[in-house]
């Protein structure tokens, strides 16, 4: 190869690592604790009703439902709550929801049946949300 080539090509690599997603959060500085978007393989979540909840203490019950937060998952990566119906992607373990009431939600994905909600900065919330039941 000609070295005008091989310095173009040099420079379209470096322009393409500038303008991609993982550089610029890198850029924002985003802390340790952030959930970074890992665009890990895509899956969905066990179909069925979730429940969410904020954990209680000790004088009290162990848990305070959020039935505002109740969602149930269906096929083609749906969902439905009360405010209405959406869509979601489940990428590595982070839960985001793209159409619908609860679109810009995200969570993380802790185990098979429960996710933790995500702060807008990236840290874990208190609300959780656990599968109760196959679809009906």
């Amino acid at each position: 190869m000609r070295t005008r080539t091989i310095l173009l090509l040099t420079m379209l690599a470096a322009a393409i690592a500038a303008a991609s997603p993982m550089s610029a959060r890198q850029q924002q500085g985003a802390g340790p604790d952030a959930h970074p978007d890992t665009g890990g393989m895509l899956r969905t979540l066990e179909h069925g009703d979730w429940s969410c909840a904020l954990p209680g203490d000790a004088a009290g019950a162990a848990w305070q439902p959020v039935p505002e937060a109740d969602f149930t998952i269906g096929p083609s990566s749906s969902y439905e709550s009360e405010a209405g119906r959406g869509t979601y992607i489940l990428r590595g373990r982070i839960l985001t929801f793209t159409r619908g009431p609860k679109k810009g939600e995200r969570y993380e994905q802790v185990g098979r049946n429960t996710v933790q909600v995500l702060e807008a900065d990236g840290t874990t919330g208190r609300l959780t949300c656990t599968r109760i039941g196959a679809p009906g």
